[in-house]
């Protein structure tokens, strides 16, 4: 592959193997792509991968998995919508395609949903603790790694929350992982309850995509650099 020139067939090398099965391939090459809009080479994590579909319609490949050639635009809110005013998409693939109009949205909306879903599966995997009296329980017993908070959610009850984690954070030398982009309603949604304003996350590797999750949205919304 040859990083920046969008010649891609949309799935990874594996690590430490060549695409074309000669030399090993090198890691920068196989993890850094171009930003179509600012033209800075980032980590593939820190973009987001669009392809035209066979009706030439550019849809956003989150996954990074669908064939053909990529284009690469830094994954904020703020680039991709510059991709779509520039002719970023058209520019890149050196042909015309379809841009709708509200992509920068629609992504914001898969982001929240695959958010929604990382939720879905922790409490699925027995990682949750539900409501401010039992995860403050389980904050009391340095068990939670993650809170997550209704964003419409009453602020007093979350802070103390908040404190107890920051404070355990602390002591390990971390910073508290906090998430209160969904409201209630999303929350509860995603989890099959009802009022879901408060809940807790146990370690696990479900915890840690909820996490990654998180940060991923907050990074889309304000901007790049930006953390959950």
């Amino acid at each position: 592959m040859v990083v920046g020139q969008g010649s891609d067939t949309g799935s990874e090398p594996e690590a430490g193997t060549n695409p074309f099965g000669a030399e090993p391939s090198d890691d920068r090459r196989a993890t850094e792509r171009l930003c179509a809009v600012c033209r800075v080479e980032r980590s593939i994590s820190d973009l987001i991968r669009f392809v035209a579909g066979p009706d030439d319609v550019v849809v956003p490949d989150l996954n990074r998995k669908l064939p053909g050639r990529g284009v690469w635009v830094t994954a904020d809110k703020a680039s991709v919508a510059a991709a779509v005013k520039s002719q970023a998409f058209a520019k890149r693939l050196k042909r015309q395609v379809t841009v709708p109009e509200d992509l920068p949205d629609r992504i914001e909306a898969m982001l929240l949903k695959r958010l929604e879903q990382a939720l879905a599966m922790a409490n699925k995997a027995g990682v949750m603790v539900f409501g401010f009296a039992q995860v403050e329980a389980e904050l009391d017993k340095c068990q939670i790694s993650v809170l997550v908070h209704g964003s419409d959610g009453a602020e007093g009850g979350r802070e103390k929350l908040d404190r107890k984690l920051a404070a355990i954070a602390r002591a390990r030398g971390d910073t508290a992982a906090i998430v209160n982009i969904l409201t209630i309603d999303q929350i509860s949604l995603a989890m099959g309850r009802s009022n879901v304003v408060h809940a807790g996350l146990r370690k696990g590797g479900a915890t840690d995509r909820v996490w990654s999750e998180a940060e991923r949205i907050k990074r889309y919304q304000a901007g790049f650099g930006a953390s959950a």
